[in-house]
């Protein structure tokens, strides 16, 4: 029951981020995540611009040929299923800004900038992210080989849903460990927190999965890709709509950050303090 009334917090704490973002003019940093979804985007055209095609002939060609095409299938599995991570690494530097400028707002806390602290909350930040990636891999492999084993269509499978939870546990994880860290939990007492109160990881993760799980497709946008001079009305739509989609993605990690902190200033967590 309790872990529900935590999974409530945490998903009206997601809302409320909304118009916290914009009362205290967090939106500006909205434009990092965007910018590093468009050298993402601008990454992946590049390489798909070298591909190769290969003309194989010998039986050894061909088992180099299948060997090479299944390891680009596994990269590419798992940097659909980790990109989420890997947004939430990249961007540690400005989360964990984030995460004190939001405290600040609430309690009055300040932090004296150190540097030396500054990098150490980024690479505990890096480290969890890491860490939870190996988690996730080992829980969901398995999960991922029952879904295809046992229904015709792997993404109808019940599974699908355990796979979305356990995913959301980890990805909340990582945003309220930032607050963990400055109320000078260890790595060990923070995996302890965080499992009492999983919850407002579920929640909170599961908010910032739902965001940036959009299929969104920026060649659309900056490459007019699909667009259709003799249905313009249908080509500025989806153009709009992908639009859409690339802002939400790009404000999910914003505002999953706020969210924590507004959610662990309200189970009593974030009290007026001396600094740092």
């Amino acid at each position: 029951m309790e872990q529900l009334k935590h999974a409530w917090l945490g998903i009206r704490c997601f809302v409320q981020a909304i118009p916290f973002m914009f009362k205290h003019g967090l939106y500006f940093y909205i434009i990092l995540p965007a910018a590093i979804m468009i050298l993402v985007y601008k990454g992946g055209e590049f390489l798909a611009g070298r591909q190769s095609v290969y003309e194989v002939k010998t039986m050894s060609e061909i088992v180099w040929y299948v060997f090479r095409l299944l390891i680009d299938i596994s990269l590419g599995i798992m940097l659909m299923t980790f990109a989420k991570f890997i947004v939430v690494i990249v961007l540690s530097p400005l989360l964990a800004y984030l995460s004190e400028r939001c405290e600040t707002i609430l309690t009055g806390n300040t932090y004296t900038f150190n540097l030396e602290q500054f990098w150490k909350d980024i690479k505990r930040a890096m480290r969890l992210a890491l860490r939870n990636i190996v988690r996730q891999y080992l829980i969901i492999i398995p999960l991922y080989i029952i879904a295809w084993l046992f229904w015709a269509e792997s993404s109808q499978s019940p599974v699908m849903w355990i796979i979305f939870i356990v995913s959301s546990y980890y990805y909340g994880f990582s945003f309220i460990d930032y607050i963990n860290e400055r109320r000078k939990l260890d790595f060990k007492k923070s995996i302890v927190f965080v499992r009492s109160h999983k919850g407002l990881a579920v929640a909170i993760g599961g908010c910032y999965a739902f965001m940036i799980f959009g299929p969104v497709d920026l060649g659309v946008i900056f490459s007019l890709k699909g667009y259709d001079s003799m249905d313009m009305s249908g080509s500025i739509w989806s153009i709009f709509y992908h639009l859409i989609l690339w802002l939400l993605a790009s404000a999910a990690p914003i505002l999953a950050i706020i969210a924590a902190t507004l959610a662990m200033k309200e189970l009593g967590y974030l009290k007026k303090r001396t600094e740092r």
